[in-house]
């Protein structure tokens, strides 16, 4: 049987990265970008996000849970309301980097001005239009990178960009590929190998850690 074969996706620079930031009008929206680019979540995973599913302290023993540090816990829930659904049927964490811990603290200040956003477990709800405290829509998501973009005055970036720069990123820091499967939630690790957009450095140093033969 024929396969399509999958359409390359390039990932999103860094620099490209802290412009969408800077284009951002909300907390919300910050946290939502920073959530692809630095935790590589999918799009319909950031949508699905639920309050209960964030840990942000030191210790979650309290909630039941033994995993140390800031994370969070990705979890396919199929009747989500807003039809946002974890493409991987497997559950797994998510650690989360200080940058993304203070952007969950900022939002939360601003989520708690709405108090129609009081009652949703989402993580994510409307707070500037109606229905307030609807949880956001996946068109959502792409709308506000799409208007983030064209405030910074860079080419529209998709949301799976982010994600294709954070797998990038953990491999130039010198994680191993099967870290980064673990991190994105891939079943394969083949699937994993599509999101090593590697920098050209660290091809370079590769090459250079070689020894010479005598």
């Amino acid at each position: 049987r024929l396969r399509e074969p999958e359409r390359p996706v390039d990932r999103a620079s860094d620099a490209d990265i802290v412009a969408l930031l800077g284009g951002c009008c909300s907390a919300r929206d910050r946290l939502i970008v920073l959530l692809m680019a630095r935790a590589g979540l999918r799009r319909g995973e950031v949508a699905g996000l639920r309050r209960s599913d964030v840990h942000l302290l030191a210790s979650s023993r309290e909630l039941g849970c033994e995993v140390a540090r800031a994370h969070l816990h990705v979890v396919r829930r199929p009747d989500n309301p807003n039809r946002a659904v974890a493409k991987s049927r497997r559950q797994r964490v998510v650690p989360l980097d200080f940058l993304v811990v203070q952007a969950f603290d900022s939002y939360e200040f601003e989520r708690m001005r709405v108090p129609a956003a009081a009652g949703s477990d989402f993580v994510f709800v409307n707070l500037f239009r109606a229905p307030l405290g609807a949880p956001v829509r996946l068109d959502a998501v792409n709308g506000l990178v799409t208007a983030a973009c064209a405030r910074a005055g860079i080419v529209a970036l998709h949301p799976h960009q982010l994600r294709h720069a954070f797998a990038s990123n953990v491999l130039d820091a010198g994680g191993a590929l099967e870290e980064a499967q673990d991190l994105l939630g891939h079943a394969s690790v083949t699937s994993t190998q599509v999101y090593a957009h590697l920098h050209p450095a660290r091809l370079r140093a590769a090459v250079d850690a070689v020894p010479s033969p005598r």
